[in-house]
């Protein structure tokens, strides 16, 4: 509309202009130019109404656009308006049903209480009235120890104070008569304990001479300075990790542990070349496959210098010489193999010193003892491949590299798979069985562990009175539980003594075990 008007009044504008130029020309030109001025008038004005009709189509045109122009924008804010209005009818809607659901809930849950209500006000009653039974049994209870107690008097002659006395001072003599006795039999029990203890003792010494072993785990943890070295480790669509796990023959686990990666395999060895190998790489920064292959390949190769190194430092730590140097290698590697969780080096330096003691004491070569020892169980370095028991792949591999007869047989017989045929054989049997078996040395079965505890609560649970037994802290302390009414105060001390003896009696385990009697009495009340 606005521009209708625009064109309207250019138009108009045009026309002024045209008229003014005429007379402008006709007052100049004189009365002789009045024709030609009239006819430039007419012109004039001819053009001035063509270009008013212009102005006026092109308003009418403009309009017409306009208008359609308006009328598409009501459409869409309509569409809009009622896309909205619809979306506010069903949200409404939706409420409304839920608010009946609601609404439906509460008046469930409304009838529940009432229920319930009426089911407490009923128990209120029942406990009302049970009170008053108990408290008339109360009081008929009381009037029958009353009675009873002067029937006792006029029958024993004898007031409750006079029995109260003489039953203390029968207590008192017995319980001296019986302390006397446990002294007795603690004395003779003593004596025959005594060759025990000094056995104790002479084992106890010879443990001290072996050395600190660490339990080796099937995993092992890497270090990582933030979440997103995750990421790199994994690469993409997995094929840096798939690279390492081929490379290491190790499991990588990379879960929601913060700042951390775990290495799971068996084999301790490759274990550790991974877990170097992958330091490495976390330090570089540099994490492909071929990278991971060359780092892989230089980490295996100065392990196995180190290996060679263990093995050299372990002959020169108990004095041996002349061993071949592929054995020396094999027992480099016994730094990586666990035996029941007992690192297979260590516990191979600790049966040589124990195998040497003994047999300095028995006169025998010790060197030969020592040798014996350290190389035991040099079957178990062997590959996984090669089938058969770990004594007699020992006793092959001995022989192969020309190892004195004794330390030979010794290696193969010390699980009895062949025929001993020296005493150092049995000293090296012996010094493997005190290292292996001394308590916290090796990982006990989880079966056997869990047997143990059953076992002890059952007996704690086998003596009268006891309502219930607990084994905790490891099966280092049973907890037994007695009911107040047949086990007093006195008694209670006794019952934990009569256990601890029997579970020293009847069970094997190592160290000591704690036995905790507990008596419980509760009394009840409520008040309204």
């Amino acid at each position: 509309m606005d521009n209708m008007l625009f064109v309207v009044g250019g138009a108009v504008a045009i026309a002024v202009a045209a008229f003014l130029l005429g007379w402008f020309l006709n007052s100049k030109v004189g009365k002789n130019s009045i024709e030609t001025a009239k006819n430039s008038i007419e012109v004039a004005k001819e053009k001035s109404k063509s270009i008013i009709e212009d102005a006026e189509k092109e308003a009418k045109h403009l309009k017409r656009e306009k208008l359609l122009e308006v009328k598409d924008e009501w459409l869409k804010k309509k569409q809009e308006f009622d896309v909205d209005v619809n979306a506010k009818k069903q949200k409404l809607q939706n409420h409304e049903k839920q608010l009946e659901t609601r609404e439906e809930n509460l008046e469930k849950k409304f009838e529940v209480v009432t229920q319930k209500e009426k089911d407490i006000k009923i128990a209120e009653k029942n406990v009302a009235t049970q009170k008053q039974e108990l408290d008339r049994k109360h009081s008929e209870l009381d009037n029958l120890i009353v009675e009873q107690n002067v029937r006792l008097e006029k029958t024993a002659g004898l007031t409750s104070e006079e029995a109260k006395k003489m039953l203390m001072e029968n207590m008192i003599n017995k319980a001296k008569t019986d302390a006397a006795q446990s002294v007795k039999e603690i004395r003779d029990q003593a004596k025959v304990d005594a060759k025990k203890e000094s056995q104790k003792i002479v084992v106890q010494a010879i443990q001290r001479t072996a050395v600190d072993h660490s339990v080796e785990s099937t995993v092992s943890v890497v270090q990582i300075q933030n979440d997103e070295m995750k990421g790199r480790i994994i690469g993409r669509e997995g094929r840096n990790i798939r690279a390492f796990e081929a490379a290491t023959g190790v499991d990588v686990i990379v879960d929601d542990t913060p700042e951390a990666v775990i290495l799971s395999a068996f084999d301790q060895f490759r274990r550790e070349v991974a877990r170097i190998s992958l330091e490495r790489l976390i330090s570089d920064g540099r994490i492909h496959p071929a990278r991971i292959e060359e780092v892989v390949a230089k980490v295996q190769s100065e392990l196995d210098e180190e290996i060679q190194k263990e093995g050299e430092n372990t002959i020169i730590q108990l004095g041996l010489h002349g061993v071949h140097i592929e054995l020396v290698k094999h027992i480099g590697k016994m730094k990586y193999r666990s035996s029941y969780g007992q690192n297979l080096l260590q516990h191979s330096i600790e049966v040589a010193y124990l195998t040497g003691i003994m047999a300095a004491e028995l006169g025998f070569d010790t060197n030969l003892a020592r040798r014996a020892g350290l190389l035991h169980d040099v079957g178990k370095t062997i590959d996984r491949n090669v089938e058969g028991p770990h004594a007699l792949l020992g006793y092959d591999l001995t022989k192969k590299y020309n190892e004195h007869p004794i330390v030979v047989n010794a290696v193969g017989s010390h699980h009895e798979d062949i025929e001993m045929e020296h005493p150092i054989a049995a000293l090296v049997q012996a010094a493997d069985a005190i290292s292996g078996a001394r308590p916290g040395a090796r990982r006990e079965p989880l079966e056997s562990y869990v047997k143990r505890l059953e076992n002890l609560e059952t007996l704690a649970k086998s003596f009268e009175g006891v309502a219930k037994t607990y084994a905790i802290q490891a099966g280092r302390e049973v907890r037994v539980v007695v009911e107040p009414d047949k086990v007093d105060d006195v008694f209670a001390d006794r019952l934990a003594n009569d256990i601890a003896a029997k579970i020293q009696e009847e069970m094997e385990y190592p160290g000591q075990i704690k036995v905790t009697v507990i008596r419980e009495l509760r009394k009840i009340a409520y008040a309204k």
